[in-house]
């Protein structure tokens, strides 16, 4: 979901003279406005570093005291905590060289920017008929900021874990709901969710982030209030107050249909650069970008499949 002008900021960073840019790995393929990514900024010499962790990074800082060290900090509310940690770290060691690039989403903010398109406006009907809940988000939030879109939406909501059967018997209670005409917040995922989350990364994350008025996001444009900054009380440690990054908009390919199948009006196989302009090495679109991205998905199980076959929309 990582707009295009994001990445190119990441990469002008990882170019600026001694930085070293830190990053998640899955990150560093994701191309930029010129076909540009960070995994070709590195070849070309630039010093970006794949981290697993923030804490990688702060240690990256603290061995390098001359040079600037920039975390490229991404994720939904997963990932979000670990960087707020990071941040009250490094002010209390006085890592005076470290800062973070921020660009932590939102989820329920994307849900409410596909429930209420104009795309479905016109429709008068979001062609979704219900959401598996994210779960490792799921564990930070708790299951009750979905319930807004049970009660507003009519739409039903399992939040589902990871392994197979996680996400078969979540569409199984999706299916009873559909039928049985219920539209509410279930969890599927009770051995890691509760409803009201996990309150100290709720916190700490509400010490260090604030609220950004819009952020653009691939496919979907710029959402309201769907994305965190830095507070000015850790502007010492916010990328984008430090050094000069570019924050450029920039469209979406035009032949890409990835906000009409973000908000289930198409699928992937009835895009028409799917599988030819646009593939895994080549990604144009959002829904390409990820691997976790329903073209992504497609690509790798069903491009045997025809259109009209294929054409799920829930």
């Amino acid at each position: 979901m990582l707009p295009v002008g994001r990445i190119d900021g990441a990469i002008a960073l990882a170019r600026m003279d001694g930085l070293i840019l830190c990053s998640y790995g899955d990150v560093l393929r994701v191309p930029g406005s010129q076909g540009q990514s960070l995994l070709r900024a590195k070849a070309e010499g630039a010093d970006v570093r794949v981290v697993y962790s923030v804490l990688h990074a702060l240690r990256i800082a603290r061995e390098n005291p001359s040079r600037p060290v920039v975390f490229f900090a991404i994720g939904f509310e997963t990932t979000t905590p670990p960087t707020a940690h990071a941040v009250l770290r490094a002010q209390a060691l006085g890592l005076s060289n470290f800062a973070v690039f921020c660009n932590h989403v939102l989820t329920p903010a994307a849900i409410q920017n596909i429930l209420e398109s104009e795309e479905v406006r016109e429709l008068g009907t979001v062609p979704i008929d219900g959401f598996v809940g994210p779960s490792h988000v799921s564990v930070v939030v708790g299951s009750r900021p979905f319930e807004f879109f049970a009660e507003e939406y009519q739409k039903p909501v399992v939040i589902a874990g990871f392994e197979p059967l996680d996400v078969m018997m979540a569409i199984l209670m999706l299916v009873r709901q559909i039928n049985d005409g219920r539209f509410e917040v279930e969890n599927q995922y009770t051995r890691a969710v509760t409803r009201e989350g996990n309150r100290e990364a709720q916190a700490v994350v509400a010490e260090v982030f604030e609220l950004r008025k819009a952020f653009e996001w691939r496919g979907l444009g710029l959402v309201p209030y769907s994305a965190l900054a830095l507070k000015r009380s850790y502007a010492e440690l916010d990328a984008e107050r430090r050094f000069e990054v570019p924050d450029v908009s920039v469209p979406d390919h035009p032949l890409c249909d990835c906000g009409a199948i973000l908000r289930g009006l198409k699928g992937p196989l009835d895009c028409k650069i799917f599988g030819t302009a646009c593939t895994p090495e080549h990604p144009l679109g959002s829904c390409m970008v990820s691997p976790e991205g329903a073209c992504a998905a497609y690509w790798t199980y069903r491009r045997g499949v025809a259109p009209e076959a294929s054409a799920v929309r829930s």
